[in-house]
């Protein structure tokens, strides 16, 4: 590992640290979110780079710099853009597309499986309308033919399912090795 690769997780990780009291809008934190989306990967030994994304994908709501209840203002803070724009520097597409890619499957989602929406958190359901609810059939077609699509949908599945009070997960640096092997090669 690099010098620079290990001060880019460094710098990461503390960004968790600081801002790891941040809620928004769910019975967790965004952190403990971000920990219990990358148990469910790591439960279900997704590749390094999937679980990479589950921890990581969040890390919009940690950078964009908005107040933390913005979809209860009516707000979409495309954190999901925020945060893979934030990492995409470092880390690879398979890392970074599925973040940016998350908040589409769950439009996705709601438009192919006609169970999914009814099983969406309140908050879940906010952000849903502001983030344009549904996909048509053409947006479903084109998610369909994007490279990360599947991961990005295995995410978003990871995602809808962190969100529990008080769930015990690995610590923030067991998950050090999955991002290391996937930061861009430059950086290893």
């Amino acid at each position: 590992m690099s010098k620079s690769g290990d001060q880019i997780i460094d710098t990461i990780f503390a960004l968790f640290s600081e801002q790891a009291h941040l809620s928004y809008g769910e019975s967790v934190t965004t952190v403990e979110h971000m920990l219990q989306c990358a148990h469910f990967a790591a439960e279900e030994t997704a590749h390094g780079t999937l679980v990479a994304s589950a921890l990581l994908h969040d890390i919009g709501h940690l950078v964009h710099g908005m107040d933390e209840d913005i979809a209860e203002q009516g707000i979409d803070g495309h954190h999901e853009d925020a945060g893979a724009d934030y990492l995409a520097p470092w880390f690879v597409a398979a890392v970074t597309e599925p973040a940016r890619l998350h908040v589409a499957a769950k439009r996705y989602l709601c438009t192919v499986d006609s169970t999914y929406e009814a099983d969406l958190s309140p908050s879940s359901v906010l952000s849903l309308k502001l983030q344009g609810g549904p996909m048509s059939a053409a947006e479903v077609t084109s998610f369909e033919g994007l490279e990360h699509c599947e991961d990005a949908v295995r995410l978003r599945r990871y995602d809808d399912r962190g969100k529990i009070p008080g769930m015990k997960t690995q610590s923030l640096e067991s998950f050090r090795p999955a991002v290391e092997a996937s930061l861009r090669a430059e950086f290893r």
